[in-house]
């Protein structure tokens, strides 16, 4: 019997793209594949054991004979391929609104209710990722003082500010009140309000960041396991990305893996929901971000008792051979251990991203989520 859950998503771990993904200019796309090319390959031996090398052929990373875990790779169904999309498909809920609402850059209307709710002018106002936005920008945002806006292409608005124009409280409380009025456009899902840090022509993101979401529109495996009376912890964005809705406490992401480490003598059963922002822009610093990350897993892992799984994911895919650097439309790994679970099972392909949320649910004995099919009796050992 599964008592608790540690889920780690991994923002932009995408593993090759999706049959539809042509119709998003991502054909090509393989994150992780890409990454290690570009590095010359990947040192991932825990990652490695779990399976990850089974699913793509990524540079460094080899098939085990034996895999320490369960390993397969899942799609998702949604319109769209950002973290919104992303997390709320895992939970059992989808969404089928138009995937590229600003692809053409930001309405007029959305910039000028946001201008009138921040009491500033914007610069920026394209499509493009936060690297380019801040290198483009940062220098007369910091002479000027306002802020900088961007999109993804998708129905999500980027508010840049640095600490010394705008404090980050007021930034928030901006933000929060452009969200109000902007969603009521009916186009826009989210506004993101990011802090910035550092001196001109070297200016990089600050910790602090807020995501301001709608609720989704529809029961979530959060919600299912709160219903339930399990304990849901959510460690990073993932609380801003339902409005803190399911989840019994959040912590902030400035040290995710770490947090959730401690937490483990603390947190006996539930959902530990951890985000996970690690692949930046720049490839060398990706590939030691993930890298870094696979040398911490045995200290998880040591840790773990029975009744403890690990899951190890995605919510979209980033591929650094792109040059601009914006979410793709790819599959993601889906690989998962723990003590006296099965090893070595290839869980092949879920079209779906809500089959990981139905089999949570379906471990930690929730209600049935509207979609997704659990595939917990694989993980069973034999």
């Amino acid at each position: 019997m599964i008592k608790r859950v540690l889920l780690f998503v991994i923002d932009g771990f995408g593993i090759g793209p999706l049959p539809d993904a042509a119709e998003y200019d991502d054909a090509e796309a393989n994150t992780v594949v890409h990454l290690a090319d570009a590095v010359g390959g990947l040192s991932l031996p825990n990652l490695e054991a779990l399976g990850l090398g089974h699913l793509a052929k990524i540079p460094g990373v080899a098939p085990m004979a034996q895999p320490h875990g369960c390993f397969g790779q899942m799609g998702f169904t949604s319109r769209g391929k950002d973290s919104v999309s992303g997390y709320w498909e895992t939970n059992g809920v989808t969404v089928h609104e138009s995937a590229a609402v600003y692809q053409a850059g930001i309405p007029e209307n959305v910039v000028s209710v946001i201008e009138q709710a921040l009491g500033r002018k914007l610069i920026g106002r394209r499509v493009a990722s936060m690297a380019s936005m801040v290198r483009d920008y940062g220098t007369e945002h910091l002479s000027s003082g306002a802020p900088i806006l961007w999109t993804d292409g998708g129905n999500t608005c980027y508010v840049a500010a640095h600490e010394a124009t705008m404090p980050v409280a007021v930034l928030h409380q901006q933000c929060r009140e452009a969200w109000r009025e902007a969603k009521k456009t009916g186009t826009l899902i989210r506004i993101v309000a990011q802090p910035l840090t550092g001196e001109p022509g070297a200016l990089r993101p600050q910790a602090g960041r807020k995501d301001f979401v709608v609720e989704p529109p529809g029961l979530t495996m959060l919600d299912a396991l709160s219903r339930s009376g399990q304990i849901t912890m959510g460690i990073g964005k993932v609380y801003d990305l339902f409005s803190g809705r399911g989840f019994t406490k959040a912590f902030p992401a400035a040290s995710a893996f770490e947090d959730t480490v401690g937490m483990l003598n603390k947190v006996p059963r539930g959902l530990l929901y951890v985000s996970l922002n690690l692949l930046s822009e720049d490839s060398a610093q990706a590939a030691e971000a993930l890298q870094d990350f696979d040398r911490r897993l045995p200290n998880l892992f040591e840790q773990l008792r029975v009744g403890d799984m690990v899951i190890l994911t995605g919510d979209h895919g980033r591929d650094v051979s792109k040059p601009e650097k914006l979410p793709t439309r790819e599959y993601v790994p889906v690989l998962i251990t723990g003590p006296k679970l099965a090893q070595g099972v290839n869980l092949g392909t879920s079209q779906t991203a809500a089959d990981l949320g139905q089999t949570i649910v379906d471990t930690l004995g929730g209600d049935r989520l509207a979609i997704g099919d659990s595939f917990w009796e694989a993980l069973r050992p034999g």
